[in-house]
């Protein structure tokens, strides 16, 4: 089981990102709006505003989703999905993805990604 972290630059994506989350099963993710750094350092800090031409490639606000994923397939299919939407993540200004190990989840309705994918497959045969 891992959580899928992914830090999007473009906000506009969120919606065929969460659509292509629930094709795949994953029915649950929260979604935060989020800012970066390098924006909280130029507004609060008044000696690294001069950094501004460094840190103008930062978008004003981000968006974090996070979701838990019990299944590796699922996981990895997930972002493939963010990444087919936002584009190439190496490239600035794109976004990051990452996962963290989860070992203890209270509160989580166990097999929710594998009932859904039941669904899909049931309506396809």
């Amino acid at each position: 089981m891992q959580l899928l972290v992914c830090i999007i630059n473009q906000e506009e994506k969120l919606e065929a990102i969460l659509a292509g989350f629930l094709k795949l099963g994953v029915t649950g993710a929260t979604v935060m709006r989020t800012e970066g750094m390098g924006k909280v350092l130029s507004q609060e800090v008044p000696v690294l505003a001069g950094l501004q031409s460094v840190l103008s490639r930062s978008r004003p606000q981000n968006t974090t989703i996070l979701s838990v994923i019990e299944s590796e397939k699922t996981l990895n299919e997930a972002i493939t999905v963010v990444q087919e939407v936002c584009g190439d993540l190496t490239q600035p200004s794109t976004g990051i993805i990452f996962t963290v190990p989860v070992s203890r989840v209270v509160g989580l309705v166990a097999g929710a990604e594998k009932v859904a994918g039941a669904e899909k497959e049931e309506n396809h045969e």
